[in-house]
């Protein structure tokens, strides 16, 4: 009695380690030429849509329609709304306030 036991026991431990080991099988290569040679297409066509002046390096006037003064405000503001947070507003009215007084 035994002796079946073991033997179903083996042939079953057997059979699971032969089941097991397919999954470490590599698959066969898969042809991806086609794939490759276009790869990056889709990339470079969306870059090219959004570029709005391919040459725009080559130029070499200088920009023009703002003064200096406007430039100036303009980069200390932006550089103040990184030191402050801009203000907060109650907007939904949350906290007991109502917002329409």
């Amino acid at each position: 009695m035994q002796g079946k036991v073991r033997n179903r026991a083996a042939t079953i431990a057997v059979s699971l380690a032969a089941v097991l080991l397919t999954g470490c099988a590599g698959l066969p290569p898969v042809e991806t030429r086609g794939l490759d040679a276009r790869f990056g297409d889709a990339v470079r066509q969306a870059r090219a849509q959004q570029t709005l002046n391919p040459e725009a390096g080559r130029n070499s006037d200088p920009v023009a329609g703002i003064d200096g003064v406007a430039a100036q405000n303009t980069i200390e503001q932006y550089q103040k709304g990184f030191k402050e947070p801009p203000p907060t507003f109650n907007i939904l009215g949350i906290g007991g306030t109502s917002v329409f007084q």
